[in-house]
């Protein structure tokens, strides 16, 4: 695995120390730097590039907005030397922050996130053991065997596991669904998607989690029945 990286940052240091962190990973390839988002942008425009470590503060055009400005977006770890700018990369889900100056040891506690991210993003669904999503400005790994049921709140879902707290997170059910292993989740509700696993039984159209919790079965996911029946 090899994942193509470039920084751009208007602070020649700052390129240098990101230079300097990122040779030491064998898995990254940082395959150019640049002093302004405008070379950035027309780079990316004709290049591939997995993974970006990208400046906020930069004259002409700034961090976010060449973000923003991305019709294929590589993995985002913005490198700046404010708090502030938390909510804009929610909304455009970056991977991480690094504050700077950047140390090494936070270097490598993202540099280890991303290279999981991106066996993830490259891992076929049926195979993976994970699920990334975007909470209270973080992404966050959920591993799928702790996950009990995902319940939908409008624009919103709610991860429900048996031993912790719940987790809120901008997504709507659908999606969440489309990047779950479709033998090991199933939903049975237009409000609810189930781990199979965690099933113990179904009564009175409804079904019983290890928890205790029960959630109802509607008519249009009733096939779940005699599927779960079939395990």
């Amino acid at each position: 695995m090899l994942i193509r990286c470039i920084a751009v940052d208007d602070e020649p240091l700052a390129l240098e120390i990101i230079r300097e962190y990122a040779s030491r990973f064998p898995a990254l390839q940082l395959v150019q730097t640049f002093d302004d988002a405008i070379s950035a942008a027309e780079f990316m425009r004709s290049t591939h590039i997995d993974l970006v470590f990208l400046d906020i503060n930069m004259p002409d055009i700034n961090g976010i907005e060449l973000a923003r400005s991305l019709s294929s977006k590589p993995i985002i770890i913005f490198t700046t030397a404010h708090k502030k700018f938390a909510f804009e990369g929610f909304e455009l889900e970056a991977l991480d922050y690094l504050l700077k100056p950047v140390n090494f040891d936070r270097f490598s506690r993202t540099i280890k996130k991303a290279l999981e991210y991106y066996r993830y993003k490259h891992s076929r669904k049926e195979e993976s053991d994970s699920l990334f999503v975007y909470s209270e400005y973080r992404l966050l790994k959920i591993e799928l065997k702790d996950v009990e049921y995902i319940e939908s709140l409008n624009d919103y879902i709610r991860i429900h596991f048996a031993n912790a707290k719940p987790i809120l997170s901008l997504m709507p059910l659908k999606k969440v669904l489309e990047k779950l292993p479709a033998d090991k989740f199933k939903r049975i509700h237009r409000s609810y998607i189930v781990s199979v696993d965690k099933v113990t039984a179904i009564a009175n159209r409804k079904v019983q989690l290890s928890s205790q919790v029960e959630l109802p079965i509607s008519e249009s996911y009733a096939s779940f029945i005699d599927e779960w029946k079939k395990n």
